[in-house]
């Protein structure tokens, strides 16, 4: 798999520095809230789980998925697969994904979240890539930020594959370009 890389962005030690440094932020930000993590599935979950493992507080965890990705690399519509079941009012929600790019996505579950009076509603992220959107967002949390490259690994994936990469690296074109 890691043949089909053109070039590592994020290595494995790098993923590790980026947790420690984020859970630090948040551990410090929702001292003494509550505090409710939910991920986007399937991408956002290998970041949760590692981020979650160094964040020092009582919290709770669920998650989410929300598909908009059909076929590949084309945007399609977003589809909820599957809803939280735990109760967010007046709790503060921190949003985990894998990569912000468009911010359509993000944006709908914020959306949905509000609706249901969450506290507070913030995001991280492990990799930000702001010449992908469409819709102005900012995430609170950012692990690293990148170019407008086509990233697999580390939950990151092109056809359901490459998940479970340990780095994050730009898929070669000649493999998503068939």
């Amino acid at each position: 798999m890691l043949n089909d890389l053109k070039k590592v962005l994020v290595t494995e030690a790098e993923i590790k520095q980026i947790v420690k440094r984020v859970s630090s932020a948040i551990t410090k930000d929702y001292k003494d809230k509550e505090l409710v993590i939910i991920g986007i599935l399937k991408g956002g979950a290998p970041f949760m789980m590692d981020l979650i493992k160094e964040i020092n507080l009582p919290l709770i965890i669920d998650f989410i998925r929300v598909e908009s990705y059909h076929g590949g690399t084309t945007s399609g519509e977003l589809i909820f697969r599957k809803d939280i079941e735990v109760d967010i009012a007046n709790k503060h929600v921190l949003i985990v994904d894998d990569i912000i790019d468009s911010s359509r996505t993000l944006k709908m579950v914020i959306e949905l979240f509000k609706k249901r009076h969450a506290s507070s509603i913030e995001v991280v992220t492990l990799l930000d890539k702001p010449s992908g959107r469409v819709i102005d967002y900012t995430p609170k949390y950012i692990g690293t930020t990148i170019g407008n490259e086509f990233v697999v690994g580390y939950g990151l994936d092109y056809q359901e594959k490459y998940r479970n990469v340990p780095c994050i690296g730009v898929l070669k074109e000649e493999i998503y370009k068939k």
